[in-house]
């Protein structure tokens, strides 16, 4: 894409900004501006298109004059002739696009390798259609378990064949709008197939080779299984084919109990499974701080779900239609009975089809794509970006990261991932949302530390919600006052942790929260309030009150 400004004649008021405005959008421009006082237009364009864009302008009633082409800054000019490609991604996640699209618009020859569905994680088997059933069972569980007096609500049986199909619609919607739809909007190639290394420069998929000057391994991860006797040889669920159930389990025993494990449990359990969590560790969450996971193990109990902690897992069988899963607790032999089993335990990287020994690009020890500071491998022309390299399995890094590839691989850039500042939701109800850095990891890296624990019944939109299980929690530098760390159990934490993370990635103090304008009754407020907690004791303030 190139940045154009098009001398414009004719034009004599916003509206007819408007008119061309809307002849360069259908003739496909992008970023567009039009001022009729400077007789110009300004857009973002193909090179190719630019003759079809002054076309749709005089066609508009207006006339396209002499058209400036601007010059990108580190644009990048291929000298690959003898090659295929510029860049060619193995992977089409969010790393994958936010690479693909970024090198087409610096001119670069692209291509991107997938072997089963375009997209990767998120939008096929992750966040998309965990997060709208999740909406469904919060919904359902509200319907059933309503806080107010005087409302007679109730939820009838679930039917997760419809709420199944709707899901699989609103992501296969988002797929073509979000992946399959941009392939030729930007002009890279797609191959369909699994890509394999047979040297440095190049990979062969379905049996053609293909060379590159740069590669982007992007492949993501898939469910890890955990080696529990007998497990392989029961039928079990994973993050994946839970969300493609058709009936509602009766009891669903769930393996593991970080975020993925919560979601889908509490999931289940809105929708009206029985549901079981087990887990190895004595602490739910526990690298988080202990208030946090104290009060989401609280929370999350009180809405129904059975936590089992310090699991020795002996082995699991089926019996007749039921699956038992058999227990070590305290020394005590338990058996956990249930029709549906959940294996959530983490996930490991896609990389064992890749070769990568024969491009010389080294692994880490749980199979990992090993990088360093500049996402680059142990083959300077081979990169990786996203849930392969094991770092924050989140999307929207995947897609920071997929941009920092790009800059310094057609480029001339030497740009470093900074991953400080990466915040994390999971989407239970209340939901759990966290930024920067915990108490013990503050005082770890030397800060002397001060801490702000707001209980969210100090919280008045909590109250007025009669939702009260959750908490606020600040981690302050005691020199600075600058905020470190901010951790929220409650409501649309995930919201919340938002506006936490400008205040701990730009430097803000706890006096620049207690001097804003929190709005009155949103579960924003709480920051304000974890603030002034420093200092004061907010059950004793009026509404509003700082």
């Amino acid at each position: 894409m190139k940045k154009v400004h098009v001398n414009v004649q004719g034009m004599t008021c916003t509206s007819c900004e408007e008119h061309v405005a809307v002849a360069l959008e259908n003739a496909g421009a992008k970023g567009i501006e039009v001022d009729y006082r400077r007789n110009q237009a300004t857009f973002e364009i193909a090179e190719e298109k630019l003759e079809k864009a002054k076309q749709a302008i005089n066609e508009s009633g207006y006339r396209a004059g002499e058209a400036t082409v601007e010059a990108e800054e580190n644009e990048f000019i291929s000298d690959n002739s003898s090659l295929d490609y510029d860049l060619l991604i193995i992977g089409s996640g969010g790393a994958a696009f936010s690479a693909a699209i970024k090198a087409v618009e610096k001119g670069a020859k692209v291509a991107v390798v997938e072997r089963g569905i375009v997209g990767g994680t998120c939008v096929n088997i992750g966040c998309v259609p965990s997060k709208t059933m999740l909406r469904a069972g919060e919904i359902n569980h509200l319907a059933s378990n309503n806080p107010f007096a005087g409302l007679k609500t109730n939820a009838g049986p679930v039917d997760l064949a419809a709420l199944t199909g709707q899901k699989d619609e609103l992501v296969d919607g988002m797929r073509q709008q979000k992946y399959i739809g941009l392939i030729e909007e930007y002009g890279f190639e797609l191959i369909r197939g699994e890509a394999a290394f047979t040297d440095e420069k190049t990979v062969e998929v379905n049996g053609q080779a293909y060379t590159a000057a740069k590669f982007l391994i992007s492949t993501g991860a898939a469910p890890s299984i955990p080696d529990i006797p007998g497990l392989s040889e029961v039928e079990f669920l994973t993050s994946t084919t839970a969300l493609e159930l058709t009936e509602v389990p009766k009891k669903l025993a769930v393996i593991g109990s970080g975020y993925i494990a919560m979601e889908l449990g509490q999931l289940f359990h809105n929708l009206g499974s029985d549901v079981t969590m087990m887990q190895r560790s004595e602490r739910l969450l526990k690298e988080y701080d202990p208030e946090i996971s104290e009060a989401a193990d609280e929370a999350l109990t009180k809405h129904g779900l059975k936590f089992i902690k310090g699991v020795t897992y002996k082995k699991v069988e089926q019996s007749g239609d039921m699956k038992k899963i058999h227990i070590e607790v305290n020394g005590q032999e338990q058996v956990i009975e249930a029709d549906q089993v959940l294996v959530a335990t983490g996930r490991r990287p896609n990389t064992d089809s890749l070769h990568l020994e024969k491009a010389g690009v080294e692994i880490g020890p749980q199979g990992e794509v090993a990088v360093n500071e500049y996402l680059q491998t142990s083959n300077a022309d081979i990169y990786a970006a996203g849930d392969v390299t094991l770092g924050p399995q989140f999307v929207y890094v995947a897609a920071y990261e997929g941009g920092i590839v790009v800059e310094n691989t057609l480029g001339s850039a030497d740009k470093k991932v900074d991953l400080r500042f990466v915040p994390g939701v999971t989407f239970t109800t209340p939901a759990i949302a966290t930024i920067g850095l915990t108490e013990q990891q503050a005082r770890n890296e030397g800060y002397e530390v001060l801490t702000s624990v707001l209980p969210l019944e100090n919280v008045p939109r909590a109250l007025v919600n009669r939702e009260t299980s959750g908490v606020f929690k600040l981690v302050v530098d005691q020199q600075t006052r600058k905020i470190l760390g901010a951790h929220v159990v409650a409501e649309n934490a995930g919201e919340v942790i938002y506006g936490a993370t400008l205040a701990v990635q730009f430097g803000l103090t706890a006096d620049d929260l207690k001097n804003t304008m929190a709005p009155y009754l949103t579960m924003a407020e709480g920051l304000k309030l974890a603030a002034i907690t420093l200092d004061k004791d907010v059950s004793k303030l009026s509404c509003c009150a700082g």
